[in-house]
């Protein structure tokens, strides 16, 4: 783990609005190297990826879970970190990564190329009952950005379109056999609307204090129904792992 010093260096050249230094440029978490973007990155976040602890519960469960040949679903991509992770430290077959915030999407391919991850596309949009478009809400905070508007939105926040994919007629195309979710919500409207029967395991971090009990529960019977059982060995807090193979 780095000393506390290059944290301070990285916050010091950020305030002066200059460049890191060369070995200042990267970040690598879990082995997976991150190119320092301070507006994309904020500051927790740059902590979180040098200190091994971002997304850590997710990224154990997908390390536990997902095997040889598997095909990947992710829906919620965020900065390239779980991608990349199952790409370089599985053997799965392919990724599919989704998300919905288009200022990202150049990012994570640069996650992508700095890791020479080549199994892995990137897919800019969010799933749901048939194609359309949604309105987005970009805002200073990269990481605020979301499909919901906010009480306190001002001129600083950037309103863009976002395409929306019909989510039965992409889960048919990719036939994925893992899926990875964590879209802050979302997934209590979402999964229902596709039969998940094909798919070997879950990982999903669940948000409570979004959805309340009735909305995970509307999770845990969806999944059931299409029999992949709560896994809890593989389980940690709000990261929950679904398997249809024990």
């Amino acid at each position: 783990m780095p000393s506390p010093s290059i944290w301070k260096a990285d916050a010091m050249a950020i305030a002066q609005n200059q460049a890191p230094s060369a070995d200042e440029r990267v970040i690598t978490c879990r082995g997976v190297r991150f190119p320092i973007e301070p507006g994309l990155m904020p500051w927790r976040m740059r902590r979180a990826l040098r200190s091994d602890s971002y997304e850590s519960r997710e990224a154990e469960a997908a390390l536990k879970l997902i095997g040889g040949g598997d095909v990947v679903m992710e829906l919620g991509a965020g900065v390239g970190f779980m991608s990349s992770l199952i790409a370089t430290q599985t053997g799965a077959a392919s990724i599919h990564a989704f998300e919905a915030n288009p200022r990202l999407i150049p990012y994570i391919r640069r996650v992508h190329a700095e890791n020479g991850v080549t199994n892995a596309s990137v897919y800019h949009g969010v799933l749901g009952a048939e194609a359309a478009s949604a309105g987005f809400y970009v805002r200073p905070r990269i990481l605020d950005s979301s499909l919901t508007p906010m009480a306190d939105d001002g001129e600083a926040v950037e309103l863009t379109e976002v395409p929306v994919l019909g989510a039965q007629e992409t889960f048919d195309r990719i036939a994925p056999t893992i899926l990875v979710c964590d879209i802050e919500g979302a997934e209590v409207d979402l999964l229902p609307l596709v039969d998940l029967s094909g798919l070997r395991g879950v990982v999903i971090e669940l948000h409570p204090q979004f959805v309340g009990k009735q909305g995970i529960a509307r999770v845990f019977s969806h999944l059931h129904d299409c029999g992949l059982v709560f896994f809890p060995r593989f389980s940690d807090r709000k990261v929950a792992v679904f398997r249809s193979d024990w």
